[in-house]
């Protein structure tokens, strides 16, 4: 038997390949969600100041940016399959770290490790969904590589919120069954064929670098302002929602943790699935608009101290995050060429994961000296200003 029958057997179905890239792209983002509701319940049995959780819950953003700089484009050059079953392997091994995390130190550690694995997974992810996808469901893989970043992050702080409300071992309820989806994913991808041809530059392609052809650029730099604004409203739901829930509404319960943090990326993802049939750039202005218009209910229900108002806020600004990322994807996606792809796409990571994590940070500093509510009510100021460019820029193009 020849060594081309051997890999032949050995390689999963196109259809089966296509539904295993989506579910381990989405175990990614649902790990990366799972911490949240955790992170409050770390702060209280291990004693730690509160701007420590805000580290913890950017630190994996910034370990992805690292990553993503990195090894974005690496697999344009080396195949989609070997950076695929790397990341794997290293968010496997970040699992287990979450498991037998003995403090905050660890915890800490392990999001970075996550991050690293998510990072150099997103773009090759993005773009073997778009490949492998069956010719028929060409539209679909676009669509799902919208869709499994925001979903993945509410249903991973949704299920882990209900370990905690539940259960009195979430944690290790919770990672140890993402150690098992993370071992499915990596075989998954082994048994998945190669959807790029190998070509020179992959040491080239290790140079920290942001790669977004010309005929990309006026879409991506007005879409940047809008990712901007919607990821900091990701980063608000995801990072500070478990301390505005206990300090502004005085509530901690772990259920309510998850569910705040799931409505605006479960919406999201919602969203980028329902106006996948509609033009890209009209999604991408109707969503910066819903996103101006969810901060500011969120603002008013934080303000007022009127918890369902937050909850609305969060529904509306979480479709609009869903609509102005996946309408952008969709936007740029055609206009890059196969081998640019994995590039092009880590630069809107890149810019997604800096509004994500880097506010989020400046705002747990700033929680000592200014207090949790101004604080959070001047990070709602800027990502309402932030739309507001961002529509200004999506109805100056063509």
């Amino acid at each position: 038997m020849t060594t081309a029958s051997l890999v032949q057997r050995r390689t999963l179905p196109a259809g089966v390949a296509f539904t295993g890239a989506a579910l381990a792209f989405g175990s990614l983002y649902l790990a990366a969600g799972a911490p949240t509701p955790l992170l409050v319940l770390f702060e209280r049995e291990w004693g730690f100041a509160p701007w420590v959780l805000t580290v913890a819950f950017a630190a994996y953003a910034f370990g992805l940016l690292a990553s993503l700089v990195v090894v974005g484009s690496l697999s344009d050059h080396v195949g989609r399959r070997p950076v695929l079953i790397g990341s794997l392997a290293v968010e496997f091994a970040a699992m287990l770290m979450f498991v037998f995390a003995p403090n905050i130190g660890w915890v800490i550690a392990a999001r970075i490790v996550q991050g690293l694995a998510t990072g150099a997974a997103s773009s090759a992810f993005t773009a073997a969904l778009v490949e492998l996808a069956p010719e028929r469901h060409k539209r679909l893989g676009g669509i799902l590589g919208a869709v499994a970043p925001a979903g993945g992050l509410g249903l991973g702080a949704l299920l882990t919120g209900a370990a905690v409300q539940f259960t009195h071992q979430a944690n290790l309820i919770v990672f140890t069954s993402l150690t098992a989806i993370m071992a499915v994913g990596t075989l998954t991808a082994v048994l998945s064929r190669e959807t790029v041809s190998p070509r020179p530059g992959a040491l080239a392609a290790l140079k920290p670098q942001v790669s977004v052809p010309h005929a990309a650029r006026p879409d991506f730099l007005a879409a940047a302002p809008a990712h901007l604004a919607s990821w900091m409203l990701a980063g608000l739901f995801m990072g500070l929602s478990p301390s505005i829930l206990r300090d502004v509404f005085h509530h901690s319960s772990g259920l309510l943790n998850g569910v705040t943090a799931f409505i605006p990326p479960a919406t999201a993802a919602t969203a980028a699935y329902f106006f996948s049939r509609h033009p890209a750039r009209k999604v991408v202005r109707l969503g910066t608009v819903a996103v101006l218009a969810g901060t500011a209910i969120v603002l008013i229900g934080i303000a007022a101290g009127v918890l369902p108002l937050l909850l609305l806020g969060g529904l509306i600004g979480g479709a609009g995050f869903g609509a102005t990322f996946s309408g952008s994807l969709r936007a740029i996606g055609p206009l890059a060429e196969a081998h640019q792809r994995a590039a092009l796409f880590a630069a809107v990571f890149l810019v997604a994961y800096l509004s994500f994590g880097v506010p989020a940070i400046v705002a747990g500093q700033l929680v000592a000296p200014l207090g949790l509510l101004t604080t959070v009510l001047w990070y709602g100021a800027a990502i309402m200003l932030a739309a507001l460019v961002a529509l200004a820029a999506q109805l100056r193009l063509p």
